[in-house]
């Protein structure tokens, strides 16, 4: 260290050695050995006092020249690291936002779609056909519903359309309530009456007698089943299909609605139009 030439920094006024300053980078003028730190000649290519290799000038100019480039590759650096910020992972904020505001509408609109309209209490009192009371309590959260009570409101809400004659209403819960249905699978004999009949109010006629039939399966006098399939059966044309299950109605009747089966409590202010349609269709053949 003894050796090497130092001068004042004309910035700082600090002792330095080289080309540039070591305490506030400013350059020092001249050109000056890189190992030993002794001036140089401006035309020599090596140091006159240690003998290396003497690496490019170190002028006033030049030094600028070189904070100029140090600065530019600072620069590049911070322009690089601007351009990873602007080409990095794109901001999701807005898009998380507007997911969230969808969803909430979505449950704003189903929520809407299943609150009763009014009371659907059947003219024999009770329990409505869907097996949901609607004068229950009317804060009950659509989320908290199981799949079959989701079903069963909609399923009100399409056969009291059908029934006021709103045919535009009705036609619109049908979808939901049938894929509702459909969702709550494996169903009971209700459900499944549920789901032949909103299948028959929106033409799925060969589907309709289908789910009928199965309910007939387990229970072959089962009156709603009876009942559903020789609804089907008559839009479908099918007169001695129909005529055969319209006269196991009449045949069972009286001993099926004695039966304390859940469906038929539900549903036991039907089965006087039910057996009154037997009649008419029997008697007419």
């Amino acid at each position: 260290m003894s050796g090497k030439k130092r001068s004042l920094c004309p910035e700082c006024g600090k002792h330095a050695s080289g080309n540039f300053c070591h305490h506030c980078g400013s350059t020092l003028g001249g050109k000056f050995c890189n190992q030993c730190g002794s001036e140089t000649s401006g035309e020599g290519k090596f140091c006159n006092q240690c003998g290396a290799p003497v690496k490019g000038a170190s002028s006033p100019s030049a030094g600028a020249g070189a904070g100029a480039g140090g600065g530019g590759a600072r620069g590049g650096g911070a322009s690089r690291q601007a351009g990873g910020a602007e080409t990095g992972p794109p901001n999701n904020m807005p898009w998380w936002f507007a997911g969230a505001a969808m969803f909430g509408l979505i449950l704003v609109v189903g929520w809407n779609m299943v609150q009763p309209a009014g009371p659907a209490v059947p003219a024999g009192g009770g329990v409505p056909a869907g097996g949901v009371d609607p004068n229950g309590p009317g804060t009950t959260d659509i989320s908290q519903m199981s799949p079959r009570e989701a079903a069963n409101r909609l399923f009100d809400r399409v056969m009291m359309a059908a029934e006021s004659g709103d045919s535009v209403g009705a036609q619109g819960f049908l979808p939901m309530a049938i894929q509702a249905y459909e969702m709550a699978q494996p169903l009971d004999m209700d459900g499944l009456y549920h789901l032949s009949l909103l299948r028959r109010t929106g033409a799925q006629l060969e589907s309709a007698l289908a789910t009928a039939q199965q309910m007939l399966e387990g229970e072959p006098n089962h009156i709603l089943g009876l009942s559903a399939a020789a609804e089907a059966s008559v839009q479908l044309g099918l007169m001695d299909e129909a005529a055969v299950y319209f006269q196991q109605i009449m045949d069972n009747i009286d001993s099926e609605i004695a039966r304390p089966l859940p469906e038929y409590q539900a549903h036991m202010n039907t089965f006087e139009s039910v057996r009154a349609a037997a009649t008419a269709f029997l008697a007419g053949r």
